[in-house]
């Protein structure tokens, strides 16, 4: 593997934690500040962009036709059902430097067969890298291996599958040594799959009781094992690397989203649909087994440090950063948790009264939590027992794709471009 410090090669980067230790990073943005380059970026595409070797690797679906642009927020109505112009299915290379277009690779191209909401994409699963190939996959086409100079080197294709009210897929892969592990959570046939990572062979696949869900799995390493963590509506279930089911936790919110991850030796898992009265948040200790569920009026047990039962996100998955464990809300609320024991730091700050509509997940470094809305504006929060804004960095254009971070700069994409920014423009 040739990867380098400065490398953000999964959706949240090292450890699916959205946390930088670059302390040169910037912190104010305008589309004339701090900006090195943008680049526009073809067709549509949700996922986030990943670094490695001097490349940004991310992925579109264009579209034949103009299609419906999409609304702001949490609303119900986005079903649309199934396209019926040509699409095509798109992975990028640009360079980390200039922003120039390396190469661009059309990997699919037909009428979609299944459908998406309106909120959502066919290149929402964010693409990954070991630093000499990048995986770029797509739920509705399948997982393309490329090296980093855009030659081929093998595909997969399952389904594809119809998911729950025709919503389309988002759960994104994830690496560990020499293999690449894909859930698909839909309403036909769920299952985890392991592939190997040079020839795509398929190693074990174990099939999931579960209709639909769009959580990315986690790759939990306690010094204990390494475990395969994949949220559910029916149960949180972690596998050994052989497909073996360790163990599984009830009580989740009847959707499952932000990606799990882990710190202070604790698993977090959450789910928050909006539309539920249960929206929790779990922190798991390392060497569970069996079923660790919590009985009627529990909030631990031996295996469950802490639980809340409705503090969980729908979309953004929280972050850890220092000694509290920050919760974005939708609707643009803020929270923080002491992240050891759960207790209330602060409870629901609204971040700004024209702020309602959240999807990216929070970001970190500097001492600061950085927040972007679907309009485009990063709110700067300061870390740490007392909530204070401190700033606002607008780009003036939808944004649902969360940031990569590398080499001191901050790669964002909006609905049509994608930004380097970096402390004084990169020089």
């Amino acid at each position: 593997m040739v990867l380098c410090a400065g490398d953000w090669i999964q959706f949240r980067g090292p450890g699916s934690a959205g946390v930088a230790p670059d302390g040169n990073l910037p912190e104010r943005w305008s589309p004339t500040e701090n900006i090195v380059w943008k680049t526009e970026i073809p067709g549509m595409g949700w996922s986030s962009p990943v670094v490695s070797g001097g490349r940004i690797f991310l992925t579109s679906v264009v579209s034949s036709e103009a299609g419906e642009a999409p609304k702001k927020g949490l609303y119900f109505g986005g079903n649309r059902g199934t396209p019926k112009d040509a699409h095509r299915w798109m992975v990028y290379a640009v360079e980390f430097k200039t922003g120039k277009k390396l190469w661009e690779r059309e990997v699919h191209k037909g009428v979609p067969e299944v459908a998406r909401h309106l909120k959502n994409s066919f290149a929402s699963e964010t693409p990954v890298t070991d630093g000499e190939r990048v995986y770029a996959y797509f739920g509705s086409a399948g997982l393309f291996c490329f090296d980093l100079n855009g030659k081929l080197l093998w595909s997969q294709k399952w389904g594809p599958y119809e998911t729950r009210y025709g919503w389309g897929s988002a759960a994104s892969p994830v690496l560990h040594e020499g293999r690449i592990y894909i859930v698909n959570d839909n309403d036909v046939q769920s299952f985890l799959v392991a592939l190997d990572k040079k020839t795509g062979k398929q190693i074990w696949r174990v099939e999931r009781d579960e209709k639909s869900n769009w959580a990315t799995p986690f790759i939990w390493s306690n010094g204990r094992r390494t475990e395969i963590v994949t949220p559910g509506t029916k149960r949180v279930r972690s596998y050994d690397l052989d497909g073996k089911l360790l163990w599984e936790l009830g009580g989740m919110s009847s959707i499952a989203i932000p990606t799990p991850f882990a710190r202070h030796g604790l698993l977090y898992l959450t789910s928050g649909y909006v539309g539920d009265q249960v929206r929790p948040v779990f922190a798991v200790k390392p060497g569970a087994s069996g079923d660790i569920s919590l009985k009627p009026g529990q909030t631990s047990n031996e295996h469950v440090a802490w639980f809340h039962p409705q503090a969980g996100p729908y979309n953004p998955s929280p972050i850890v950063y220092g000694d509290y464990y920050y919760t974005l809300f939708d609707r643009g609320f803020f929270t923080a948790h002491d992240a050891k024991t759960g207790k209330e730091v602060y409870g629901k700050v609204r971040i700004d009264e024209a702020a309602a509509a959240f999807t990216s997940s929070p970001w970190a470094y500097n001492g600061k939590i950085f927040a972007l809305s679907e309009d485009g504006d990063t709110f700067v929060i300061q870390a740490g027992a007392e909530y204070k804004l401190l700033g606002k960095n607008t780009l003036d254009e939808m944004c649902m794709a969360t940031p990569a971070i590398a080499d001191g700069s901050l790669i964002l994409r909006t609905a049509s471009k994608l930004y380097r920014i970096a402390k004084d423009g990169g020089r």
